[in-house]
């Protein structure tokens, strides 16, 4: 899945996950951004919305927190040129549809909040932009995960556009328990879905970050801030600050190589080896020539390169052709006869 300059199928790609972290101020935006490329992230997110479109005033103490950290068109525009002058992917999470269609021209990529799986008019319409989007499933099981996608391909193919889809695990919950994280799920969704499937985390700390890379995640988003106690707001302390997202970058990353690819085969290093530790069958004593060979006679002894394991069958009950030590390799030219 390409992302921006990012390629999934190269390596996976960390997203640092700005969110509302910056809570209005759009110079600290702009930070998180700098610091996202420091520590070695390929991607920043962040969220779009107007709260009016989103909130209920009923809902008055979040209206008021979420009204305090609307930032502008003009700011995402130019948060947008910030991150890929840094070498960075745009991704933003749209929450309501004047905020989907204001990005068309900035991201790299849509995000779609796990609360949103369902709401089809805001689906229908970042489908249309054509953009690769990313879904996230923190309040969805397979059944609900699949009918997503299959909509969001529906609208693809009604508009001929051809478009990159992810679904990331997650958990809603902030932070998550240990117990309620179940990173296996990881692979249970590669299996059944046709997409690219990641790692959204609300933990504390990087480890679940760092192990999603194993169970198979492609993308791994991380909440990011400038500082864990940066304000009450529940998100930094769940965040990685900079030196928590460095770690992460460097842990992945070192995971990455361990894992290396699928195929099972003979690597580079143990290739030199093989015939230093595999065996031959040899001769467990001293016998003469015209002895006739049984299993008893024999013994398997390393070098390889001899006559291999479990070709026994070809010397025992033959006649041997010449005198043999103890210890010396057998070959079929030492014997005659059936067995």
């Amino acid at each position: 899945m390409r992302i921006g300059h990012a390629n999934t199928d190269e390596r996976a790609l960390i997203v640092a996950e700005i969110g509302n972290n910056h809570e209005g101020d759009v110079s600290v935006a702009h930070r998180l951004v700098e610091l996202a490329a420091d520590c070695g992230a390929g991607a920043v997110k962040v969220q779009v919305f107007r709260t009016a479109d989103f909130v209920s005033r009923s809902d008055e103490a979040r209206y008021r927190r979420l009204q305090g950290f609307e930032l502008t068109p003009q700011d995402f525009a130019a948060l947008s040129v910030a991150a890929r002058a840094r070498g960075l992917a745009f991704i933003a999470t749209p929450l309501d549809l004047a905020s989907a269609d204001a990005l068309v021209p900035l991201v790299d990529a849509f995000k779609i909040a796990s609360s949103d799986i369902t709401f089809y008019p805001l689906l229908e319409r970042v489908a249309a932009s054509g953009k690769p989007v990313i879904i996230s499933t923190g309040l969805s099981d397979l059944r609900e995960v699949r009918e997503t996608t299959a909509f969001i391909r529906r609208c693809w193919e009604g508009r001929g556009v051809r478009s990159s889809l992810a679904a990331l695990h997650c958990v809603t919950a902030y932070p998550v328990p240990d117990d309620d994280l179940h990173l296996r799920a990881i692979g249970d969704m590669t299996r059944a879905l046709d997409c690219e499937v990641g790692f959204s985390d609300h933990t504390i700390g990087i480890e679940a970050a760092v192990l999603s890379v194993a169970c198979g995640a492609t993308i791994v988003e991380k909440h990011f801030t400038l500082d864990k106690q940066y304000s009450d707001f529940r998100d930094h302390q769940l965040s990685a600050d900079p030196a928590d997202l460095r770690e992460l970058v460097r842990r992945v990353r070192a995971a990455e190589r361990l894992l290396g690819d699928a195929t099972k085969s003979v690597s580079p290093a143990a290739a030199g080896s093989v015939t230093a530790l595999r065996r031959s069958i040899a001769a467990a004593r001293t016998m003469s020539r015209g002895h006739r060979i049984e299993t008893a006679d024999l013994r398997w002894t390393r070098p390889g390169g001899g006559l291999e394991p479990g070709r026994e069958g070809e010397l025992v009950g033959k006649t041997l052709t010449r005198d043999v030590a103890d210890g010396d390799r057998l070959s079929l030219g030492d014997v005659v006869g059936e067995p």
